[in-house]
């Protein structure tokens, strides 16, 4: 499910009698106050005491730790926030003067999640209240804003949706699964398909996908090393060799016949660059068809991949292949055992 310009939080009202919904009014956007800090009845800090002569006194310090309270919530509520989400515990006090003031409130969320919709609303996550001069103050510019924010039933529980962020904007992908192990591929192949977007963004380039770069590559060098006369000639013949895993492992792992793809891939990528004839250009965007078991221009079918991945991926490939290979020398250390025998 996708949230086109919105941010989907996992929380819910922290009380019923909060409203499920609140909107934007005479233009006013509405107004989201992030915490990071409890929201329960003031205590006295570890190690504190308090000596009391006058039982009378006690009660006053309770009203007093309820007023400190208060005030807190009421600066929150006096900056304008319609929505309060914190990642500590709110008690029952607290929930009272959200529920009279309608004010949707929850609790116990993710603090990175806290922390993308501040940066999607334009806000700041507050830690503290406490200002330059030991005073409690609320900061209206650590407030976010967005244009509505709705409590939707998702299968079994509740998610809060912000709509219309003001900040740098967000959307959302909200996955639905049977089990968390469907959850976990589907968000691991979702993420992987975020990650393609965001390299071919990044690079603004791209090349066939299916082999097709493997095979062209691999048909070059082969026609490369027959230039050379040296012992050189072997080593980029078995470079060009070892670029075909690529597509025998994709045709195996598709149950097609590995062998007859690849060398069908081979020959169209052959003919396509020592033909002549500009109708065969279109043949080095050949690539394999792993539905279908055949060979498809995968340009025109859209299956691509991003040009900085596949430069990484050989770089990185023939750094490591160059590392093994400057290996002159091995020490074999004896068996342990062994020695104290001797």
């Amino acid at each position: 499910h996708l949230i086109g310009g919105g941010f989907a939080i996992n929380a819910m009202r922290a009380a019923q009698g909060m409203p499920t919904f609140v909107e934007s009014t005479d233009g006013n956007p509405v107004k989201i106050a992030m915490l990071d800090m409890n929201l329960q009845r003031h205590r006295m800090g570890m190690g504190v005491q308090v000596i009391v002569k006058d039982p009378a006194e006690i009660e006053n310090i309770k009203k007093r730790e309820m007023d400190i309270t208060k005030e807190r919530i009421r600066k929150i509520i006096d900056a304008g926030a319609r929505v309060v989400l914190t990642t500590k515990g709110v008690d029952d006090l607290c929930m009272k003067y959200f529920v009279e003031a309608g004010i949707i409130c929850a609790r116990r969320c993710n603090r990175e999640d806290l922390k993308r919709l501040a940066k999607a609303t334009g806000g700041r996550v507050v830690t503290t209240m406490a200002d330059m001069e030991g005073n409690e103050t609320f900061d209206v510019d650590c407030l976010g804003a967005s244009d509505s924010v709705r409590e939707v039933r998702i299968g079994d529980g509740e998610m809060l949706y912000v709509y219309g962020c003001k900040g740098h904007g967000a959307s959302t992908i909200v996955l639905r699964g049977a089990n968390e192990y469907m959850l976990d591929e589907m968000d691991r192949a979702l993420h992987d398909s975020l990650c393609v977007v965001k390299r071919m963004l990044e690079s603004n380039t791209l090349v066939p996908g299916g082999g097709a770069a493997e095979a062209a590559l691999s048909v070059a060098l082969d026609d490369y090393a027959n230039t050379i006369e040296s012992r050189e000639q072997m080593v980029i013949s078995e470079y060009a060799d070892a670029l075909l895993v690529i597509p025998k492992t994709l045709a195996v792992n598709a149950a097609k016949d590995a062998s007859e793809l690849v060398a069908k891939l081979r020959s169209v990528h052959a003919k396509g660059q020592h033909s002549e004839d500009a109708s065969d250009d279109a043949l080095k965007f050949m690539g394999l068809d792993l539905v279908d078991g055949t060979i498809r221009d995968n340009l025109a079918a859209g299956v691509v991949e991003p040009a900085i991945s596949k430069i990484k991926s050989l770089r990185f490939a023939t750094e490591a292949a160059i590392t093994i290979l400057r290996i002159d020398d091995r020490i074999t250390l004896n068996d342990m055992k062994g020695l104290a025998q001797q």
